[in-house]
């Protein structure tokens, strides 16, 4: 399922209101975009799919009242229980808050939120503004989240994705790119003098951490959403089609041993198998090994750059937590997914869609998220601020931008009850004692899917 927020939804008489307010906001930003933040000054308020009219939307600008004007409290639920817990936060409220001083902003972070947003959009409770699930259907977005303004999405990576009919429920918080963040001194300790390049140096790097007692990759098998990347958080890249999802539409067997999805498994099947992860895979060790790998007792993740800050935020130093891409064969030369991180919108039961949608903009473009968290700016234009990301683009990697997908994939996955981008398949293919015979058993399944749907 995916999280999403909407703008809009009111009776018309309300929205005339509801444009002015809008619309001083979007001038309150506008002016706050010179102060040395990085994003482009030449931004223009354009009216929104959801504002009735150029000229309403005109004098509104001319007429921006103060900010004050927007408050009240909204809910926000968050998957990033590290910044609720040591109050960053708590920062870029202060922040809003100088903007809009009647506004509350209450968190609720999910430790397991790729699970856990499913069932709040079912039951109603996914707040005022949430992070978009990445399973759900683009043909749903409307069932749980408000359109957003399109002069959002001048100049922003992935504009187009989380779109339906024309209209944006979604905008990413921030770009990342994906393959092995490693601690260096682990690696020296280790003996390591050379970052790998194929996976044969993985390997036998892997090896060497072992028997010098370091864990060489800590998988987090038990926090079960990080070994997505072993499968479909990755298959796309490894094919060098980023559009290969969707001529999974009409195949009745796309897991295949010999294929992506095999190429990523038979690697994480074998660091579990020679013990090159850690020993106990049935816990959720997940806020725990950020301080493993930060003293060097594991040496490495198979994540994205967010994790970056984590590590750093746990106790590392910058200059000891390098970055290079995944060799995930021995060709020498790979590709690397350039995606966004989690999409945020608006709720469509949201009762202050004004506040929300304030915050949700502030959110992406104001508050410093991106950098905190070790991504890519959203804005094209901003450069990044992570300098383990300058060692990552050495390797020479070719780039593949995530684009959007036919919207049958997750239905098919969903209907087959195969649980993309949450874990618990993966979990049980890494462990599994016949590869083959559980990929018979997930095509079996697909198989019927499509012909339920009749794909």
């Amino acid at each position: 399922m995916a999280r999403h927020h909407q703008f809009g939804g009111r009776e018309r008489m309300k929205k005339i209101s509801l444009v002015s307010l809008i619309l001083a906001l979007v001038v309150a930003i506008l002016a706050a975009c010179g102060k040395g933040d990085g994003k482009d000054a030449s931004e223009s308020p354009s009216a929104s799919s959801a504002q009735p009219s150029a000229s309403a939307s005109d004098s509104a600008g001319e007429s921006a009242g103060p900010s004050a004007e927007v408050g009240g409290k909204i809910k926000v639920l968050t998957h990033r229980t590290d910044f609720v817990n040591d109050g960053t936060m708590d920062r870029y409220v202060a922040k809003f808050k100088e903007k809009y001083p009647n506004a509350e902003i209450e968190f609720e972070a999910l430790t397991n939120y790729a699970a856990d947003i499913k069932v709040r959009l079912t039951t109603g409770e996914a707040g005022d503004v949430s992070m978009i699930d990445a399973s759900l259907s683009d043909a749903d977005l409307p069932q749980y989240y408000e359109p957003l303004p399109d002069d959002w999405f001048d100049n922003v990576y992935f504009a187009d994705l989380k779109t339906y009919e024309g209209k944006h429920y979604g905008i990413t918080t921030g770009v990342n790119t994906q393959g092995i963040v490693y601690n260096k001194q682990a690696f020296a300790k280790a003996g390591i003098d050379k970052v790998p390049t194929t996976l044969d140096e993985l390997y036998a790097a892997a090896q060497k951490l072992k028997d010098a007692g370091i864990v060489p990759l800590y998988m987090n098998y038990g926090a079960q959403w990080p070994v997505g990347n072993w499968a479909e958080g990755s298959v796309k890249y490894v094919a060098g089609d980023m559009k290969l999802f969707d001529k999974y539409v009409t195949d009745d067997a796309p897991f295949t041993v010999d294929g992506p999805w095999g190429k990523l498994m038979t690697i994480a099947r074998t660091f579990v198998q020679k013990g090159w992860v850690e020993k106990d895979l049935a816990t959720n060790n997940w806020e725990m090994s950020k301080g493993e790998v930060a003293s060097g007792k594991a040496a490495m993740y198979f994540l994205g750059n967010w994790v970056i800050p984590q590590v750093i935020g746990a106790g590392a130093k910058s200059e000891d937590i390098g970055f290079f891409p995944l060799p995930y064969d021995n060709g020498g030369k790979y590709n690397a997914p350039l995606g966004g991180d989690y999409f945020i919108g608006v709720s469509k039961t949201s009762k202050n869609k004004e506040l929300a949608l304030a915050w949700a903009k502030f959110f992406v473009k104001e508050s410093g998220y991106d950098t905190d968290s070790g991504f890519m700016p959203v804005d094209k234009s901003v450069q990044p601020q992570v300098p383990q990301l300058a060692e990552f683009k050495s390797f020479g990697p070719t780039f593949l931008e995530e684009q959007s997908t036919d919207p049958r994939f997750n239905d098919i996955a969903n209907k087959a009850e195969i649980d993309l981008y949450v874990g618990k398949t993966t979990q049980s293919l890494i462990v599994a004692k016949d590869l083959q015979a559980e990929y018979d058993k997930l095509n079996q399944k697909w198989a019927a899917a499509r012909k339920a749907l009749g794909l």
